[in-house]
């Protein structure tokens, strides 16, 4: 049970976080969106130390796994266009596929650079 009052504090936290992103993304003007904006103050928040990554582990855990009821209102919602999925449907699923397998391939040879750097920094 205390662990459900930390996870929901947690995912409480990380909504206020993008309320706050968003407005400070209307009320400057900027060109990126809020989402952007709070990764940016989250990482810093983390690199100051202001917060450390136990507070909001469980909460952050919780909402990637549960990650893909978040893209089912925008899948449901792509119904509207069926036009453009009948004329464009096959580009668009080439686009989608193709970018898909360049963000696997390059987010594997990163992760295997970081780790070849970290054993040689340990040897």
């Amino acid at each position: 049970m205390k662990n459900l009052f930390k996870t929901a504090a947690q995912v409480v936290f990380f909504i206020i976080l993008a309320e706050v992103s968003d407005v400070i993304v209307a009320k400057l003007y900027l060109p990126v969106s809020g989402s952007v904006v709070g990764i940016m103050l989250l990482f810093g928040l983390l690199q100051i130390k202001a917060i450390r990554m136990e507070w909001i582990e469980l909460g952050s855990k919780w909402l990637l796994a549960e990650m893909l009821l978040f893209f089912i209102p925008a899948a449901v919602g792509i119904t509207k266009y069926k036009s453009l999925i009948l004329h464009s449907g096959m580009v668009i699923f080439i686009t989608i596929f193709c970018s898909t397998i360049l963000v696997m391939v390059l987010a594997g040879i990163l992760g295997e650079r970081m780790v070849r750097g970290r054993r040689e920094e340990a040897q």
